[in-house]
């Protein structure tokens, strides 16, 4: 885009997202046809859900406990009553002419999702901050509704014969129960929209109503976007951008869409309320129709359906399955265990790692060790291998042994990481290459050492020299040396002590 910098910053982006979550159910939400991904087309379907004359709906008790408790997990305030409508629209995947919503009394209402942000190094000062360093703050992005909704089918461009002249319709997600949740346009950049749907998919998956799998549909973003002069109330006219199959795509479109919209006014055009795409491969968006405004789909309530009652006890039973979200878990585990803010927040991207952790701290003699060696360790080699911490090698009770032997001194940390490459290579757990290497443990023998130092420092006599002119930090030189003499399995403790009285 041609805006420039002093262009952007004349104005400001005024953000809202419609996130889509499928619900883990086995069954679609008005009929028992199966919700499984993958299935051959046009197979999981029925009278119901291809909408035949004569075919009633029947709601789904387990579609409403999950959106349920999902919406208790964002804060949002549970309508005892709600009502179903028709949205009412044409289009080749949606065989009835209308998709069963909920508008203007849906399921939950006015929640909200905290995300991190940046103080400034000026609010920081203000805060005694030393050296002007940046802490993270919270802004609280709300939530407008949470409802209930069944999904439409999908138009197939590939994959059978004359698809390049023809559509397919597949059928097979028409009924899938889903739930829409629809932010407030408090959202003020594209790394903001980012982090929100960052922590909205982790508390959806801690709750576990959903797998959350973006590449399965299970999760789906649109974007509205508009920009406005800097300070003015009004909002300008917004944008959709529908169909970004990645958190890192819907913050490059937004970043796109916004200095597309600010080069337009800047031009003397104007803004055209519409629907867009994405395109990752340019990095740009493009006119996809005119945006539907809600009269536009006559909702009218759905005549089929009573009144969805969501009364107090049943609250109150839903609520029992609510588990520790991300937050508070966070907040414990630093109260608990020790461990800093950064290594909760890193500990607890997922409820299995989380779990994962718990369990090995809990085993381990110190579980600031099991924390670090999780991130700098085990991670980065699930990272480079391409596997996730479920597939990993080294369970979470090796990492607890693993820790315990370094906490004892009975294996370096040069050892460990050698284990670790292993384990990681023969696909086995760390114990288990523990004992193959046949326990492997440091050295502590002073004799040997102390030959090992005489070598080392007779070798190095200009290092030597500068340390006794005063450069004390050359006292790790000369431990790296020794350490890398002995293979590693030097112990680093009875070194350090061993190399002052030699050097002194």
């Amino acid at each position: 885009m041609s805006s420039s910098t002093a262009a952007l910053t004349a104005y400001e982006p005024v953000i809202g997202l419609e996130v889509h979550v499928q619900l883990l159910t086995v069954s679609k939400i008005f009929c028992s046809c199966s919700t499984r991904f993958g299935a051959p087309p046009n197979t999981n379907v029925c009278p119901v859900c291809l909408g035949m004359p004569g075919a009633l709906p029947v709601l789904n008790r387990k579609a409403v406990e999950f959106a349920t408790l999902a919406a208790m997990a964002l804060n949002c305030r549970i309508n005892e009553t709600s009502i179903f409508a028709r949205k009412n629209y044409f289009y080749p995947d949606l065989p009835k002419g209308y998709q069963i919503s909920q508008y203007d009394k849906p399921l939950a209402e006015h929640g909200f999702i905290e995300i991190p942000t940046s103080k400034t190094a000026d609010e920081n000062q203000k805060l005694g901050t030393e050296n002007r360093e940046l802490r993270t703050a919270t802004k609280q992005i709300g939530i407008t509704r949470v409802h209930l909704e069944e999904d439409a089918g999908k138009s197939l461009h590939e994959g059978f014969p004359d698809s390049d002249e023809k559509t397919a319709i597949d059928l097979n997600r028409t009924g899938v129960p889903l739930i829409e949740i629809v932010s407030e346009p408090d959202i003020a950049t594209p790394e903001e929209a980012y982090e929100y749907l960052t922590r909205l998919r982790e508390i959806i998956l801690y709750t576990g109503v959903s797998d959350c799998n973006m590449e399965e549909g299970s999760l789906r973003c649109d974007a509205n976007v508009s920009v406005r002069p800097r300070g003015q109330k009004e909002l300008g006219t917004k944008a959709e951008i529908k169909n970004v199959n990645s958190f890192r795509f819907i913050r490059e479109a937004l970043v796109y869409e916004i200095a597309r919209q600010v080069d337009v006014l800047d031009s003397g055009g104007k803004i055209l309320q519409e629907t867009r795409l994405y395109n990752s491969n340019e990095g740009k968006t493009y006119s996809m129709r005119s945006k539907e405004q809600a009269h536009d789909y006559r909702y009218f309530p759905e005549p089929d359906l009573l009144p969805l009652v969501v009364d107090e006890k049943w609250k109150a039973e839903i609520m029992r399955d609510m588990p520790e979200l991300p937050e508070l878990r966070r907040v414990r585990l630093v109260k608990n265990y020790g461990i800093t803010e950064y290594d909760a927040q890193v500990l607890t991207v997922s409820k299995s790692l989380a779990d994962q952790f718990e369990a090995a701290a809990k085993a381990a003699k110190n579980p600031k060790r099991v924390a670090n060696l999780v991130q700098g360790e085990l991670m980065g080699r699930l990272k480079a291998a391409g596997v996730d911490i479920e597939q990993s090698p080294i369970s979470m009770k090796g990492i607890a042994i693993s820790a315990d032997l370094v906490e004892s001194g009975a294996i370096s940390g040069k050892m460990l990481k050698d284990l670790y490459d292993l384990s990681f290579e023969r696909k086995k757990d760390f114990s288990e290459v523990y004992d193959e290497e046949g326990r492997p443990r440091q050295s502590s023998d002073t004799s040997s050492l102390e030959k090992i130092i005489d070598e080392v420092i007779g070798a190095n006599p200009a290092q030597l020299e500068q340390y006794r002119a005063g450069k004390k930090t050359m006292l790790g030189f000369f431990v790296g040396q020794v350490m890398k003499a002995s293979k590693g399995q030097a112990n680093p403790q009875i070194v350090n002590e061993l190399l002052l009285k030699r050097l002194q």
